[in-house]
C-alpha cells in the first residue's frame, strides 16, 4: 500500500499538500501518515514551567493534526496514521522516514510567496538520499488543480 507523509502546520500550504495527498490515496488505494512538529523550547525554565509549555505546544500540534484528520476523515471516509514529535524538522521527518519504509512520498507544501520554505528547500536539496520521492505542492496552486493533478 501506498503511503503520503504530509508534514502538517497551521498553513495553508500544509492544507494544500494535505488535500493532494488524500486524493493521491485515495486514486492509488493508498494511506496518509499526518506528522505535525514540535519545535523544541530553546529556552530553559524552571522545571514545572518548561513541562508546561512544552506540553501545550504538543497539545496544540496534537489538535491541528487531529482536526486536519477528521476534514479528511469526512472528505475520503479514511482516518489517516497521526504522528506528533518533538525536535528539529529535518531530523525529525528523517528518523520517521527511517522508521517507516512503507512512506511512498513525502509531500510538502510550499509557500504561495517568497522563498519556499525551510523544509522544502532542504528536502529538495538533499532528494537524491530520500527513501521515497518527494512532491512539493506549490502554495500558490489553486484547490481545483490540486484535484485535477491528484
Amino acid at each position: 500500500m501506498r503511503v503520503y507523509l504530509v508534514i502538517m502546520d497551521e498553513t495553508e500550504e500544509a492544507r494544500k499538500a494535505l488535500r493532494f495527498a488524500a486524493r493521491r490515496a485515495q486514486a492509488t488505494g493508498g494511506a496518509v501518515h499526518i506528522l505535525a512538529l514540535v519545535q523544541p523550547q530553546s529556552f530553559n525554565a524552571f522545571g514545572g514551567v518548561q513541562a508546561t509549555i512544552e506540553q501545550e505546544a504538543r497539545d496544540r500540534a496534537e489538535v491541528m493534526a487531529s482536526s486536519a484528520a477528521g476534514n479528511l476523515y469526512s472528505e475520503s471516509g479514511r482516518m489517516p496514521t497521526i504522528a506528533v514529535r518533538v525536535g528539529e524538522g529535518q531530523a525529525v521527518i528523517k528518523e520517521y522516514l527511517a522508521e517507516h519504509p512503507e512512506v511512498a512520498a513525502l509531500v510538502l507544501g510550499s509557500a504561495p510567496e517568497g522563498g519556499p520554505g525551510p523544509l522544502v528547500t532542504h528536502f529538495s536539496a538533499h532528494s537524491g538520499s530520500l527513501p521515497c520521492p518527494l512532491f512539493v505542492i506549490p502554495g500558490g496552486l489553486p484547490v481545483e488543480a490540486i484535484d485535477q493533478l491528484s
